[in-house]
């Protein structure tokens, strides 16, 4: 009989008051092999925006790709900065268009455009969710209750960070397919800061 393999993660995107907080674990693993202690599944889309996947890290290297370039484009074009909804449509899009054969992705994308700071959470056939905090993954079951039971609105970046990590901590202790240290984004109208953590 085989065997399904299915990637495994954990994943967090947090709103604070003065912008985003992305995190990811860095452990590659498919059923019981773990494949890379080195996997980035954090990524910077534009200047202002940022995303972040559990799945298939080849499968959201290309989204990221290809969203980066719409992005691009839309700033010639239109001669300002694409808004973080505006991008996530676009990655909806991709999504949707592939949904008889989907990436095997889930995204969380967040940033601070003139609207202030968002996050949207999108499934591998394109659904687009908005939301104040959000975890995806295998550790997202116990991510979120420490999300759920520490956050409140009007959290400073720092203090979001710091949740972050609370809950990627007690993810990684629980979850096998998680591990291996914590890729953060801290995003703000200042651009893009990103820390790597090791445990």
């Amino acid at each position: 009989m085989s065997q399904m393999y299915l990637p495994g993660a954990t994943t967090i995107g947090i709103v604070c008051k003065d912008g985003v907080v992305l995190a990811s674990e860095k452990r590659v693993s498919y059923g019981y092999t773990v494949m890379s202690k080195a996997g980035k599944k954090v990524f910077e889309i534009m200047d202002h925006i940022g995303a972040a996947c559990a799945g298939l890290v080849a499968d959201m290297q290309i989204l990221t790709r290809q969203v980066s370039a719409y992005g691009r484009l839309f700033e010639l074009d239109n001669k300002r900065r694409i808004s973080v909804r505006a991008a996530s449509k676009i990655v909806s899009n991709l999504l949707f268009q592939r949904r008889l054969f989907p990436y095997f992705t889930q995204i969380i994308i967040g940033g601070v455009d003139d609207e202030g700071p968002s996050l949207y959470i999108l499934d591998p056939i394109g659904s687009v969710i908005p939301d104040k905090y959000a975890t995806v993954g295998s550790g997202a079951q116990i991510a979120v209750g420490v999300l759920e039971e520490s956050y409140k609105d009007e959290l400073s970046l720092g203090e979001g960070r710091d949740l972050a990590l609370r809950a990627m901590k007690s993810a990684l202790a629980r979850d096998i397919a998680s591990g291996n240290g914590i890729d953060v984004l801290l995003i703000s109208k200042d651009g893009i800061k990103e820390e790597n953590l090791t445990l």
